[in-house]
């Protein structure tokens, strides 16, 4: 059995912290203090709980925050689970409770950035959750040892309208093709220079197709992004 609740309390918050540093890794993604001031601000702070062996587990968390009050939006800051728990739908239905606190608030839309190399997010975001993507930029947070694993932080801005799922381009839509590795997460541990060389070539190949007033549609897991006129 699993479940979805506020982390509302200093314990549970704390717990929080240390499952996201062992997610990403030794640059902390979040303190238990942002944390806390989020949660009693009445933003987005929600922990996941396995209990299936009896025992109660946080497995997973997701922090989000109010935006502009004008568009009606929220940022999502980070939606992680442990690694032996992906794969099973967990995170959609993380997501999908994210989803329906922001419509019960009347959020329309939902924020957030990820990194272009990582195809398991790639496909998660634009293909199963239906998100748009509304930006590309370079080396947004520098350097950092986190989920970059010391590369340069290259994103893309998505954009999750709650009643308007996007749904992947028409095949005759789609006008190029970027691929990207299957598993970029594992090449940074056993090759870090050709993981970088990936990060060089997708930034020159985004770069090009957006320069040409093409866009990017959406994910496919043979082809990589599809991009659009």
């Amino acid at each position: 059995m699993r479940t979805i609740r506020d982390l509302d309390t200093v314990e549970l918050i704390i717990t929080a912290q240390g499952l996201l540093d062992s997610i990403r890794g030794p640059e902390r993604v979040i303190d238990a203090g942002t944390l806390r001031a989020l949660q009693q601000s009445g933003n987005y702070v929600v922990g996941l709980f396995d209990d299936e062996d009896g025992e109660e587990r946080m497995v997973g968390a997701s922090i989000a925050f109010f935006g502009e009050p004008g568009r009606r939006a929220m940022h999502s800051h980070i939606t992680a689970l442990v690694p032996e728990y992906r794969g099973r739908g967990w995170g959609r239905e993380l997501k999908e409770h994210q989803r329906q606190w922001a419509f019960s608030r009347e959020v329309g839309r939902i924020t957030w950035t990820f990194d272009p190399l990582v195809a398991r997010n790639a496909h998660f975001f634009l293909t199963v959750l239906g998100a748009r993507v509304t930006g590309y930029a370079v080396n947004v947070y520098g350097i950092f040892g986190g989920g970059d694993a010391g590369d340069e932080s290259d994103r893309l801005d998505v954009e999750w309208a709650l009643a308007d799922i996007a749904k992947p381009p028409a095949s005759d839509a789609v006008v190029a093709t970027v691929a990207i590795p299957s598993d970029v997460e594992a090449m940074r541990v056993s090759d870090p220079a050709a993981a970088h060389e990936w990060r060089l070539r997708l930034r020159a190949d985004i770069e090009q197709q957006l320069a040409q007033g093409r866009r990017i549609a959406g994910f496919d897991t043979e082809r990589g992004y599809l991009f659009t006129e």
